[in-house]
Order: C-alpha cells, then sequence, then structure tokens
C-alpha cells in the first residue's frame, strides 16, 4: 500500500505550485466575501477550490457543473430553507423534525436536479444543506454565487498551468 501518490515525486513542484496558487485563488476570495457571517457558502467554497485545481481539465471543473451545481444548490436551499420556517397552528414535538426533513429533501432534490441536468457539483448539494440548517439571506446567496464564480474564473485562467493532481 503506497501513501504518497507516485506521481508527487515526479511532479514534487508542480503539485506544490498548484496548491500553492489554489490557496492564494481561496485567499483573494475570502477576503473580498465576508467569511463570519457566511460560514456556510465559505465551506462549500473550499470543498469546490479542491475540485477546480486538483482537476482543472475533467468535466467536473468545468463552468456547468461548478456554477450550475451552485445555482441549483443555492435555488434548492432557499426554497427548503423558506418551507421550514413555516409556521403551523399545531404546536408540539412532531412539528420539531420539520427542518431535519427540509434539509434531506434539499439535499435529495439538488443531487436529483444536479444529475438530471449534467451539473454534478457534490459541494453544491451541501451548499443547499447548509442554507436549509443555517438560514439564508440575499447576502449568503450573493457571496456563495460570486465566490464559485471567482474561484471558477480564477481557475480558467490559470488552467493553462496547472495538471490534473487527482
Amino acid at each position: 500500500m503506497q501513501i504518497i501518490d507516485a506521481r508527487f515525486r515526479q511532479h514534487t513542484w508542480r503539485y506544490v505550485g498548484q496548491v500553492g496558487l489554489a490557496t492564494l485563488c481561496v485567499l483573494i476570495v475570502l477576503l473580498l466575501l465576508d467569511v463570519v457571517t457566511h460560514s456556510i457558502s465559505v465551506a462549500s467554497l473550499g470543498a469546490s477550490s479542491f475540485i477546480a485545481f486538483t482537476m482543472p481539465h475533467r468535466r467536473a471543473s468545468r463552468a456547468r457543473p461548478m456554477v450550475g451545481g451552485y445555482l441549483i444548490g443555492t435555488a434548492v436551499g432557499v426554497f427548503f430553507s423558506w418551507v421550514g420556517l413555516g409556521t403551523h397552528a399545531i404546536s408540539g414535538q412532531a412539528f420539531a423534525i420539520r427542518p431535519v426533513i427540509c434539509s434531506a429533501l434539499a439535499v435529495g432534490l439538488s443531487i436529483f436536479l444536479m444529475v438530471i441536468t449534467d451539473c454534478e457539483h457534490p459541494p453544491a448539494a451541501g451548499l443547499a444543506l447548509g442554507f436549509v440548517v443555517s438560514g439564508v439571506d440575499l447576502s449568503g446567496v450573493t457571496v456563495a454565487l460570486l465566490g464559485i464564480i471567482s474561484l471558477y474564473t480564477a481557475k480558467t485562467i490559470l488552467k493553462p498551468v496547472l495538471i490534473d493532481l487527482v
């Protein structure tokens, strides 16, 4: 069993340099966005940056899955966040489970919509879940969408010097 990727020895500086570029891009995006208030969006962006900068030439890091997945995850997360906040005339423990059900439905519907539209991006399903669990506002949506567009743009600009590390 090999712990270190065999290609790492041949391309050590490419790996280190590329991860350094990814780190710098994420740092710039985080400095431009409100990372304290929107931790759910930022966490999803961290996962997306892994895909963008370790697999820059694969389908998973193209615009359709990355940006399309975020559009779907955001829309579904906003919808189920709104549904989960509804009030009922009947009170009690029966409705305490409603946010949990909405959270699961948000993930399931996000996955379904991403798969049928060829926009598969796993961090976007996490984004939908985060919006339901943490709540959502316009600035949170803005951070998520501007963040993924910024990461995708940075990856596209740097793509000629990037290799697939995975």
